[in-house]
């Protein structure tokens, strides 16, 4: 599996975009499935291959996904920390601090530091007002589930693509990380969040992200276990958390926002749309691969 994640970016083209579902390659990478027709093969994944993880297009799976970027393209990628996703010479980057505090801050973790990119542009708080110039692509990895208003966040990506640009998003599926036992965000929720103009995250936000998580073994959740270790310690994480939020004294906490699915996602975008609180639409939401804990999905600006 191994050599076919790294043969993944071979069969893309920059710029062309995957079907979800692309029934030649679901019949090539699946020796199963060799016998069965175009009817049968849809069918069969539908009911079985999405849940159980197969990969169904060359761009479902990290390696293939950043590969649609086209390195001709004018690209902002949002959050690289100190190992960008995407590099090139037409690429800038936006993050919450600059090259040197970055740095500081991976030293601090045990984090890689040889690959840190310049940051073209800086916000402590996530915000994209920041930015002053337009793209062809914009490409997150594990970001969007951190923003405290969504809309907005979405809105201020809308306003930096040019006409058909296109929103390329790496998001984890919270049935395969530490999220796995909170729900799933609803549009409610999200929609309260924009209407309160959150710049920051909330108190229970902080509380379930420190203290309700579990853990972060994408194989023992794919395997059926998404039970907490830690559970036992729940109070003694409930009162650091606390302490957290109450010494941040109204600044950012870098916790996760929202939890998503591959099909939550797809909703959540599509009624937005049809609410007016985004012009972005739903282009490509690819499923989990088996192991994985993230999904892609493209989300594009009309022309």
């Amino acid at each position: 599996m191994v050599n076919l994640f790294n043969l993944l970016p071979t069969m893309i083209r920059p710029g062309d975009i995957p079907l979800e579902l692309d029934l030649n390659f679901y019949r090539l990478v699946n020796d199963d499935l060799t016998e069965l027709n175009n009817e049968a093969l849809t069918a069969h994944y539908h009911a079985y291959g999405r849940e159980e993880g197969r990969l169904a297009s060359p761009a479902a799976h990290r390696r293939g996904f950043t590969a649609l970027v086209d390195s001709k393209a004018d690209i902002l990628e949002i959050g690289p920390f100190t190992k960008p996703t995407i590099r090139g010479p037409k690429v800038q980057y936006f993050d919450v601090m600059n090259r040197s505090s970055l740095l500081e801050r991976a030293l601090l973790h045990n984090h890689p530091t040889k690959d840190c990119p310049e940051i073209h542009f800086v916000s402590p708080i996530g915000d994209l007002g920041v930015v002053n110039k337009n793209f062809d692509i914009v490409l997150s990895s594990h970001c969007v589930e951190h923003q405290p208003d969504l809309v907005n966040h979405l809105r201020n990506v809308e306003r930096i693509l040019r006409p058909g640009g296109r929103y390329l998003l790496l998001i984890p599926d919270k049935r395969y990380c530490f999220d796995a036992l909170l729900p799933e965000s609803s549009l409610a929720e999200i929609i309260e969040a924009h209407r309160e103009r959150r710049r920051t995250h909330t108190w229970p936000k902080v509380h379930e992200h420190r203290a309700l998580t579990t853990h972060n073994d994408s194989a023992r959740h794919w395997a059926g276990d998404s039970s907490d270790p830690h559970a036992h310690l729940r109070q003694d994480r409930e009162q650091a958390a606390r302490k957290e939020y109450e010494d941040s004294q109204g600044n950012y906490i870098d916790v996760h926002a929202w939890q998503f699915t591959p099909e939550s996602f797809r909703s959540i975008i599509k009624d937005l749309q049809a609410a007016r609180l985004t012009n972005l639409s739903v282009e490509r939401v690819y499923h989990t691969p088996h192991g994985s804990n993230e999904f892609g999905a493209i989300i594009r600006k009309s022309i």
